[in-house]
């Protein structure tokens, strides 16, 4: 079969090579799955460069979602078991860990809605308690990430304002349904949403950004509002000033989706219930941008980890047997 492999650390595109290997063998536990569509996420540009908190073994495939095919036929949405990630023909995942692709979602689709949806839902949900009527920031609202986010604050009941990079990325993040967008190269992002919310500020704030977006949601949150930190695309991690919080009255909450798999798993499998529902009522719809062949995969990473693609760009792999769509 064919797949993209790791074999020393660096930019994706210098260091993703497309190989013939042997089809992975499923270990105690795991099922073998045909590659369906792969996801492409933020992680795997950092997991070629050795940054990210998991360092699979060299060489190594990257692509840690998508939806697949089981040998007897069910569609799934998995996360495989690296190093046989998802830039490939075929892949390894944990059966018990399966779960059923939305029949609301085409592949592409259903690939992007686990990690970025679960991540949204659990952050706004779980961890922020986020209301009706409440409002909602969310950082790099264009994103695969802020995307989903988006879209469940808007399916919450929540009123939200969208920051994004570039009037492309504004367009975009209007098209989602944000109430209102930033556009932070043009604009003042704090006096923004001071604007915006009659000098209150917001109620929740999503970053998955990191660095002087973390520091203007600390600026511009609410009296008894929530910070939910959900990653670093800016590759700067933010020192929080503790006394700001407590002067403030405000809560920075983090968030590391991967736990719950290990520490809660019966409450992921309920997530994904609540989103497939959310998914067949129409109100959630993972923005796919791009769908891209296997052979584009290590430049398409690439774009990702630049920064220069909005919503999720999916690998569409051409398997042996013809099972992808």
């Amino acid at each position: 079969m064919q797949a993209w492999q790791v074999h020393e650390l660096g930019e994706p595109g210098e260091v993703m090579r497309l190989a013939e290997v042997t089809r992975p063998t499923p270990g105690e536990g795991q099922v073998l799955l045909t590659v369906r569509a792969a996801n492409i996420n933020f992680p795997d540009a950092l997991m070629c460069r050795g940054q990210y908190q998991v360092r699979p073994p060299l060489p190594f495939t990257p692509g840690v979602e998508i939806c697949g095919e089981t040998e007897d036929g069910r569609r799934v949405i998995a996360n495989p078991a690296l190093p046989y990630g998802g830039f490939a023909e075929y892949a390894v995942a944990d059966a018990a860990a399966l779960l059923p692709a939305p029949e609301a979602l085409d592949d592409a689709e259903a690939a992007a809605l686990h990690i970025g949806y679960q991540t949204g839902w659990f952050g706004l949900h779980r961890r922020a308690r986020l209301e009706a009527g409440e409002t909602l920031l969310v950082h790099a609202a264009a994103g695969g990430v802020g995307s989903a986010a988006v879209q469940l604050g808007k399916a919450a009941g929540a009123t939200v304002i969208g920051v994004a990079g570039g009037a492309e990325k504004a367009a975009v993040a209007r098209a989602l349904g944000c109430d209102v967008v930033i556009d932070r190269r043009e604009q003042d992002v704090v006096a923004a949403v001071k604007e915006a919310t009659g000098g209150r500020g917001a109620d929740v704030i999503y970053d998955p950004v990191g660095g002087e977006a973390y520091a203007q949601s600390a600026r511009a949150v609410a009296f008894e509002g929530r910070i939910v930190v959900v990653g670093f695309a800016s590759g700067s991690i933010p020192s929080p000033a503790l006394n700001h919080a407590l002067v403030k009255n405000y809560a920075v909450l983090g968030l590391h989706w991967g736990l719950y798999n290990t520490k809660n798993p019966e409450l992921v499998r309920h997530c994904h219930e609540q989103l497939t529902d959310l998914a067949a009522r129409g109100a959630i719809k993972p923005l796919v941008s791009e769908r891209v062949p296997l052979a584009g995969a290590a430049e398409a990473v690439q774009r990702v980890a630049d920064g220069v693609t909005t919503g999720r760009v999916a690998v569409l792999p051409a398997p042996e047997n013809g099972a992808a769509s």
